[in-house]
């Protein structure tokens, strides 16, 4: 299947988002010129949520908010969440389905409205009860996907994954009507050592998926990696392929994630990549920018931190100029593209396709332990800095690496995982 069967006539006309969704939001912030920071957020504690949301609002910058679910909760473990409520114990996120509804819309009142949506996010490859208690709470906006929130997070097979999140889909758009907003999680797979081209490709698919199943508004992700040059073609790419092969009737932009990497150990070197991401975001014409803090590489940070990020990135925004789409190189664009076509050629439904393509190793994420991954792809970094392919098993792309590029050891790994952090810290 190519972009042409969506026929010319659906391709024309972008849909305006619905009056107060998260898809409108983003879209009259970027219109005015102002990107949209958000943190990545979640406390069990209700005063800490509860002033988490807040500041986050009041920060100095264009803002939306984020309830990020606990680990408990993302793996269907209810009700070990709850017990750990009711003796006190503290988690890594919001337990919104061991909370009773009223507790969460509590949380939300007077914060919570048009000028100030919040997002929920969790990482569960069984999001259905997350999906139902956000949706009580009067919430429409999470996200991940059928891939993205399977492969790099447990063992969950592909194909019950696809199951789960094409009913949480349908469910989403049920509850939500108008107003239901999906992120692909797609463009993070594992956060490093992924060449854009595979990434762009996940998110775009996992954004089709989601409009088969109902989803009229979408965002579409790309993580920060180890080259802005690289990345900013990857950002357009993702732009362009969105307009040729997402139906019209689907609202979308593009978030941006700070590297989701080891991260720099200093404040400083943090505070620089931070900046960074930011200014890649307007460059590439990212609509949103999701932060990560100076606290990232050793421990949760707290809110006062999360607002700093957010300010922090705003304000590098505010300075950086948009840039201009340079005809010239688009390789990242032709990996993708191909991608694409094969996984889509393979079944009309984008789902199956997608188990079908990772079955036969047309899709392959790099040093991905998961079990219906092929695991025979490859990467590494090359001298300037850009991620390269060293070997791509079955996918329907070239590999880049020379003869003379040696294999990659543990050392090696290990030394890749800590580029971007050691340029950033020096």
């Amino acid at each position: 299947m190519s972009a042409g069967v969506l026929g010319a006539a659906e391709r024309t006309v972008r849909p305006a988002a619905p009056e107060g969704s998260f898809g409108r939001f983003v879209a009259d912030a970027a219109r005015a010129g102002r990107l949209v920071v958000q943190p990545r957020m979640g406390f069990s504690d209700l005063r800490r949520m509860r002033a988490g949301l807040e500041r986050t609002r009041f920060a100095a910058a264009t803002t939306v908010g984020t309830v990020t679910i606990d680990s408990y909760t993302r793996v269907g473990a209810y009700d070990a969440a709850h017990r750990a409520l009711v003796e006190g114990t503290p988690l890594n996120g919001y337990p919104i389905v061991a909370y009773p509804v009223e507790t969460t819309r509590t949380l939300l009142a007077g914060v919570h409205d048009e000028s100030f949506p919040v997002q929920v996010r969790h990482g569960s490859s069984q999001p259905e009860p997350i999906i139902r208690a956000l949706a009580a709470a009067g919430l429409h906006a999470t996200e991940g996907g059928p891939v993205s929130y399977c492969l790099p997070y447990g063992r969950t097979p592909l194909r019950e994954s696809v199951r789960n999140w094409a009913r949480a889909s349908e469910l989403l758009a049920e509850l939500a009507p108008g107003t239901a907003h999906l992120e692909s999680f797609g463009g993070c797979l594992l956060g490093q050592l992924c060449p854009p081209g595979l990434l762009v490709a996940v998110s775009l698919l996992e954004g089709l998926f989601f409009a088969r199943h109902g989803i009229t508004s979408v965002s579409l992700s790309y993580a920060q990696q180890t080259d802005p040059d690289q990345d900013t073609e990857a950002i357009r790419a993702l732009h362009r392929l969105a307009a040729e092969f997402l139906p019209a009737t689907v609202d979308r932009h593009v978030v941006l994630y700070t590297y989701m990497g080891t991260f720099p150990t200093t404040a400083r070197g943090a505070r620089r990549l931070l900046a960074a991401s930011a200014d890649l975001a307007v460059r590439a014409g990212a609509q949103r920018l999701i932060v990560k803090t100076v606290a990232e590489a050793h421990r949760i940070p707290t809110v006062a931190e999360n607002v700093e990020a957010l300010e922090t990135a705003a304000a590098a925004a505010s300075v950086t100029d948009p840039g201009v789409d340079p005809a010239g190189e688009e390789s990242v664009y032709r990996e993708a593209r191909r991608l694409v076509e094969a996984v889509l050629d393979l079944d009309d439904d984008p789902g199956r396709a997608l188990h079908a393509a990772f079955r036969r190793g047309y899709l392959d994420v790099p040093w991905c332990l998961h079990p219906d991954n092929a695991g025979r792809s490859r990467s590494f970094i090359d001298d300037a800095g850009r991620l390269r392919w060293s070997a791509v098993g079955r996918m329907p792309i070239t590999a880049t690496a020379s003869a003379q590029q040696p294999a990659m050891s543990s050392a090696r790994l290990l030394s890749a995982l800590h580029t971007v952090a050691r340029t950033y810290d020096q």
